[in-house]
C-alpha cells in the first residue's frame, strides 16, 4: 500500500462557455496502487491545452469525452515513485496523460513516454512533447514552407503557434502571425521572431492586406471561424492550410463554415486536418529536430506557470480569455 493521498479535479457537470464554480470539484482519494505492468507516477507539471476544454463536452473527438465524476484529462509530466512495470524504474521521469491530479497510473503504451534525463521538464512540455510535435508535423508535413514563401500562423503567441511560426522561419519563409492584443503581437515578433503580427482585435483583413498582399502560401490554423475565412480569401496558387485547432468555437460548440473555401478550388489549394496521435511512431524524428533547433538558438519558448493544482482550472480558462503567452502549465509538485 502506498498510503499516499491523491488530490484530483473531477468533472461534476458539463461547462457552458468557461469552466465555472460547480463544473469541477477538487477532491482527495487514496493514490492508486500499481498493478502488474503498471507504474505510479507523481505529477510535477500539467500541460494546459485548449483541447482539454473540448473533452469536457459530451461530444466524441479523437479521444472520448471526460465522463462526470472522472478526472479532467490533460497531458503532464512526472516522476515514477513505484513500479511493477519493466519499462520504468523508480526515479524515471515520464510524460503521460496525467489529468488534473497529483498521482496517476502509467503503463508501457503510447500515452506514457520516458524523458531523457538531461531534458528540462518545462522544455519537455513546451517544446519536445505533443505541443512541439503538433507544430512540427503540421508545418513540415502539410504546410511544407519554402524559402521566400509567406506563412501565416494564428494564435501566434500561443504554445503551438509560436513554435509553428519558428519552424517556418527555419525553413526560410516569411512569417506573419495573428494574435490578440498588442502584448501578444509584440511577443510574436520580438520573442519568437515573426516578421510581423496582426492584432485580430483590430482588423484582420486590413492586416493581411498590409503584410501578405494577395499571397498566403501556407496557413497554420489554430482558431477557425472568421480568421480562417479571411486567410482563405488571400490564399496563393497552390496554397496549403494545416488545420490544427478551432479555439474560436471550443466554448460555443458552433463551427461556422468558411465562405472563401472556394479559393481552394480556384487556386488548387490544400486544406488538411491532423493530430499527433496518428504520427506517434515519428515522435523521435520530431524530438531530434526540435532539440537541435532549440540547442542552437533557432527555437525559443516561453512557459507561463501557475503554482498549485487548485489553479489548474484558472490556467485552462486563461487560454480562452487571452491571458496566455507561450506554453501554459501548472506546477503540481
Amino acid at each position: 500500500m502506498t498510503g499516499l493521498v491523491n488530490r484530483q479535479i473531477v468533472l461534476r457537470r458539463r461547462p457552458t462557455g468557461l469552466v465555472r464554480d460547480g463544473d469541477t470539484e477538487l477532491i482527495e482519494r487514496p493514490a492508486p496502487e500499481p498493478g502488474e505492468g503498471e507504474a505510479l507516477i507523481r505529477t510535477t507539471y500539467i500541460g494546459i491545452d485548449a483541447a482539454a476544454r473540448t473533452w469536457l463536452d459530451d461530444q466524441r473527438g479523437y479521444l472520448p469525452p471526460v465522463q462526470l465524476g472522472e478526472v479532467v484529462r490533460a497531458a503532464g509530466i512526472g516522476e515514477v515513485v513505484a513500479s511493477r512495470c519493466a519499462a520504468y524504474e523508480v526515479g524515471d521521469v515520464v510524460t503521460t496523460l496525467s489529468g488534473f491530479q497529483e498521482y496517476v497510473i502509467g503503463r508501457d503504451d503510447l500515452f506514457t513516454t520516458p524523458v531523457p534525463r538531461d531534458v528540462d521538464q518545462q522544455a519537455m512540455l513546451a517544446v519536445y512533447g505533443s505541443t512541439g510535435a503538433t507544430a512540427y508535423f503540421g508545418m513540415t508535413d502539410i504546410g511544407r514552407p519554402q524559402p521566400g514563401e509567406t506563412v501565416v500562423v494564428s494564435a501566434a503567441a500561443g504554445a503551438t503557434g509560436s513554435l509553428a511560426g519558428q519552424i517556418a522561419k527555419i525553413a526560410g519563409a516569411r512569417v506573419v502571425g495573428i494574435a490578440g492584443g498588442p502584448e501578444k503581437c509584440r511577443a510574436a515578433v520580438e520573442e519568437f521572431g515573426f516578421d510581423a503580427c496582426i492584432d485580430h482585435r483590430v482588423d484582420v483583413t486590413a492586416g493581411l492586406r498590409e503584410h501578405c498582399g494577395a499571397r498566403v502560401d501556407v496557413y497554420f490554423d489554430n482558431v477557425g471561424g472568421p480568421i480562417l475565412d479571411a486567410v482563405l480569401g488571400r490564399l496563393a496558387q497552390g496554397g496549403r492550410v494545416a488545420l490544427c485547432g478551432v479555439i474560436s468555437s471550443y466554448l460555443t460548440g458552433e463551427h461556422p463554415g468558411p465562405a472563401n473555401y472556394t479559393n481552394l478550388l480556384a487556386r488548387c489549394g490544400l486544406m488538411q486536418g491532423f493530430n499527433t496521435l496518428s504520427q506517434w511512431h515519428r515522435f523521435d524524428e520530431a524530438f531530434t529536430a526540435l532539440q537541435a533547433w532549440q540547442s542552437d538558438g533557432r527555437l525559443v519558448y516561453r512557459a507561463q506557470v501557475f503554482d498549485g493544482l487548485p489553479h489548474a482550472v484558472d490556467a485552462l480558462n486563461g487560454l480562452f480569455t487571452g491571458a496566455n503567452v507561450g506554453k501554459t502549465m501548472v506546477r503540481v509538485g
